[in-house]
C-alpha cells in the first residue's frame, strides 16, 4: 500500500501508450477475476457455444432482471436493459408461454432473420436514433417468425462464425505492484492475435504494442488530417466498420494518438482518424423490419413502389460500400486488426462476397467482432467502440480465493460470492404466485389503457384469470383508486372495455375500492355511464345488485343511439339557426359598408370637380349593361322627382 501510485490511473489509460512505470511492472493475474467489477456485464456478449441454461444462470441482485436472468451493478444499466429489444422480446415469449432467451441466442436470431431492430429508416442523427429505437418494428416481425421456434437450434454460417468473439471472458487481467493489491488492469482479448493468446499474453507482448503519440501543432482539423495521412505508413492502424439496416460506417484509425493543446492550454490525447465514411439507404421495410431482399426470398417479389425503391437502394448501398472498400484497399491491407459488425446474411454478403475485387475475406485472421454490444452504425458509434476497445479497464475487486474458484463456475455463483464477501444481504425472492400476479397486472393495465377490449378478453381466457382480478400488490398507492379491471376501465372512461367486462367477462360492478367507491362512481363521461346502463339492460336485474352498484335504470343500445341522434339533430338545428343569424348580420354589415363606400365616393367625386358624365362613367365601371341601364333609370327618376319638387315649390 505504501508503494501505490494513484496518479498513474487518474486519467484513462490507453492500451497502446501506457506509462513507462506500469509497463515495467505488469504481472499477469493467475486467478480469475470477477467480471462484474467493471460494470460491463450488460454489454458483454455471451459465448456462442454455451447452452440456454448456462446463459440464463445469473443470480438475482438488487439491480437485476428476473425475466432475462441478468444482473447489473447499478440501476442505470438495469433501466437501459428494460428498454432493450432483448428484454421486450423475452416479455413476448413469456406471454406466449415460451422460455426466455439468453442474449447470445437473441443476437444469433437477429443475424439469421436479417432484421434491423434499430428502425434505421429514420435520420442518422443521434436524437432521432434514440427516438426511432423505441418505435422499431423489426422486433415484432422477429417475434412473429421466431417466438415459437426452438431457441437451441440456432446455427450460423461460416461467415458469421468467423466474426464472432472467442469463448470465455473477453478480458485479460494484469496487476502491478505500483497499484493497490486489489486493483487489476483489463485488456480486451480481441486486440491480440491467436498466436499471442495461445502463448498466454504476457507483459512483454503489451510492451511490443506500444506506439508513441504524435504532437500536432495548432490542433485544427485540417492540419490534423494532413499529419495523419502523412504518417499512415509509419504507424500501425486498425479498421472498423459496421453495417445493418441500411446504415454503413467505416473508419481507419491510427494507433498513434495525436497530442494537441486544448482550450486551457493543457495537452490532451485524441484518436487519430485517418479516413472515415458513412452511408445510409432506405432498405428496411417500415413498421415490419427486415431487408427487402429477405422478404423477396421468403414471400416472392413485391410489386409496390416502396419495394422497388428498397431494391434499388440495396443495390446502390452494395455498390457504394464495395467501391469504398476498393478505394481503401491499400490501407486496409496494412491494418493490424479488422473489426467488423455485419447484421444479417445480406449485409455479410455485401462485405464478404464473394465478388470480383473482394477486399474483406471471412478467413482473414485479422477479423474480429466487437466484444460488446453496439448500436446503429454511425461515425460516433465507431469512435465510441474504438475508445472502448483501446481503453484499459480498471477493477478494484479482489480475486476469488482458490478454494472458491471451482464453486464459482457460472455467473450466478460469482455474483453470490461477491455479495457474501461484501456482507450485502441478498434480496429475498418473491413467491412464484406473486411474480405471476405482478406480471399479469402490468399486462392487463396496458391493455385497458389502450382500450384493447378483444385482446383483454383473450388474455383473461388464455391465462384463466378472473374478471375481478385484483392488481398486485393490492396495498400499493397506485392501486388504491383502481384496484380491479372494472375500476380502472371506468376511471379512464373506456366504455368499450367496461361493456366487455360486464357483458362478456362477468365482472362484478358492486366491488369497492380503497375509497369505498364502486366502478360507476369513477366514470366521468356520459358514454361510460351509458355502458353500465346498457350492461344492466342486457344482463337483467337479477344478475347483480344494481342498486348497490349505483347504476341508473337500464337502457338498450337502440335507446342510447336514438338519444344520441336526437341530441345530435338538436345540436345541428341550433347550429344552423346560429349560422343564419350570423349570415344575416354579415349581409347587413356588408350593405351598410357598401352605402358608406358609395357616399364617400360621391363626396370624393364632387370634391374633385368631375363632370356628371364622368361621374356616371366612373360609377358604372364593372357593371353589366343591364345593371347600368337599371342604374340610369333610377338616376333619371330621381332627377325627375327633383324637378317636380322645384316646379311645385316655385
Amino acid at each position: 500500500m505504501d508503494g501505490c501510485e494513484p496518479h498513474l490511473i487518474q486519467k484513462p489509460l490507453y492500451v497502446y501508450d501506457l506509462p513507462e512505470e506500469i509497463l515495467l511492472s505488469l504481472l499477469p493475474r493467475s486467478q480469475p477475476l470477477l467480471d462484474s467489477a467493471l460494470g460491463q456485464q450488460p454489454d458483454l456478449q455471451k459465448d456462442g457455444q454455451q447452452n440456454a441454461d448456462s446463459d440464463l444462470g445469473v443470480g438475482k441482485t438488487a439491480a437485476s432482471c428476473n425475466l432475462c436472468r441478468a444482473a447489473f451493478t447499478n440501476f442505470t444499466d438495469q433501466r437501459e436493459h428494460m428498454r432493450s429489444d432483448w428484454h421486450r422480446y423475452n416479455l413476448k415469449r413469456k406471454v406466449s408461454g415460451s422460455h426466455p432467451l439468453s442474449e447470445g441466442h437473441f443476437e444469433r436470431l437477429l443475424e439469421e432473420s436479417d432484421i434491423s431492430i434499430s428502425a434505421s429508416e429514420g435520420s442518422s442523427s443521434e436524437e432521432e436514433d434514440l427516438a426511432a429505437a423505441r418505435k422499431n418494428s423489426g422486433f415484432s416481425n422477429l417475434f412473429k417468425r421466431r417466438a415459437l421456434s426452438n431457441s437451441s437450434a440456432v446455427s450460423g454460417s461460416d461467415i458469421a462464425a468467423s466474426v464472432r468473439p472467442q469463448g470465455g471472458a473477453p478480458l485479460l487481467w494484469f496487476s502491478s505492484p505500483l497499484l493497490q493489491p486489489q486493483m487489476s488492469l483489463g485488456f480486451y482479448k480481441a486486440l491480440f492475435t491467436r498466436d499471442e493468446l495461445d502463448n498466454n499474453v504476457s507483459a512483454d507482448t503489451i510492451r511490443k504494442k506500444q506506439v508513441r503519440s504524435v504532437p500536432i501543432r495548432g490542433g485544427g482539423k485540417g492540419s490534423r488530417n494532413t499529419t495523419e495521412l502523412s504518417r499512415t505508413a509509419a504507424s500501425p492502424n486498425i479498421f472498423l466498420c459496421m453495417i445493418g439496416g441500411g446504415h454503413f460506417a467505416g473508419m481507419i484509425v491510427s494507433l498513434a494518438q495525436n497530442i494537441v493543446n486544448n482550450a486551457s492550454g493543457l495537452q490532451a490525447r485524441q484518436p487519430a482518424v485517418i479516413l472515415h465514411k458513412t452511408f445510409h439507404r432506405y432498405t428496411t421495410r417500415r413498421k415490419q423490419g427486415g431487408a427487402q431482399s429477405a422478404n423477396d426470398s421468403s414471400k416472392g417479389n413485391a410489386h409496390s413502389a416502396g419495394a422497388s425503391i428498397r431494391r434499388y437502394n440495396e443495390a446502390a448501398l452494395e455498390s457504394e460500400v464495395r467501391g469504398l472498400l476498393a478505394e481503401w484497399k491499400p490501407l486496409i491491407q496494412e491494418c493490424e486488426l479488422l473489426f467488423v459488425r455485419a447484421t444479417g446474411n445480406s449485409n455479410r454478403k455485401i462485405l464478404f462476397g464473394p465478388y470480383d475485387g473482394q477486399v474483406l475475406r471471412y478467413n482473414d485472421t485479422r477479423i474480429r467482432s466487437f466484444p460488446f454490444s453496439t448500436r446503429r452504425a454511425t461515425q460516433s458509434e465507431l469512435m465510441r467502440a474504438f475508445v472502448e476497445l483501446t481503453r484499459v479497464k480498471i477493477s478494484e475487486k479482489a480475486d476469488l480465493p482458490p478454494q472458491k474458484v471451482e464453486e464459482a463456475s457460472n455467473e450466478r455463483s460469482l455474483l453470490k460470492t461477491a455479495r457474501n464477501e461484501q456482507l450485502v444481504p441478498l434480496k429475498p425472492e418473491r413467491p412464484k404466485e406473486e411474480e405471476e400476479a405482478a406480471f399479469h397486472t402490468s399486462q392487463l393495465q396496458a391493455l385497458i389503457r389502450r382500450s384493447k377490449a378483444p385482446a383483454l378478453m383473450s388474455y383473461l381466457e388464455s391465462n384463466s384469470l378472473s374478471p375481478n382480478f385484483a392488481f398486485f400488490p393490492p396495498a400499493s398507492r397506485a392501486h388504491h383508486h383502481s384496484p380491479t379491471l372494472l375500476h380502472l376501465a371506468a376511471s379512464i372512461n373506456s366504455d368499450a372495455v367496461v361493456l366487455a367486462l360486464l357483458t362478456k367477462a362477468g365482472a362484478d360492478p358492486t366491488l369497492v375500492n380503497g375509497e369505498n367507491k364502486v366502478p360507476f362512481e369513477l366514470s366521468g363521461e356520459r358514454h361510460t355511464r351509458d355502458a353500465f346502463r346498457i350492461a344492466r339492460s342486457e344482463l337483467g336485474e337479477n344478475v347483480w345488485d344494481w342498486q348497490k352498484a349505483q347504476c341508473p335504470p337500464p337502457l338498450t343500445k337502440a335507446e342510447v343511439e336514438r338519444k344520441y341522434q336526437i341530441e345530435k339533430a338538436k345540436s345541428q338545428k341550433t347550429e344552423e339557426a346560429r349560422r343564419k343569424v350570423e349570415m344575416a348580420r354579415l349581409e347587413q354589415s356588408q350593405q351598410v359598408d357598401k352605402v358608406a363606400r358609395g357616399s364617400e365616393l360621391v363626396q370624393t367625386l364632387k370634391a374633385q370637380g368631375m363632370t356628371a358624365e364622368a361621374r356616371r362613367e366612373l360609377e358604372g365601371r364593372g357593371l353589366t349593361p343591364e345593371m347600368r341601364a337599371t342604374l340610369e333609370r333610377e338616376r333619371r327618376a330621381r332627377a325627375a322627382e327633383e324637378r317636380m319638387k322645384r316646379i311645385a315649390g316655385g
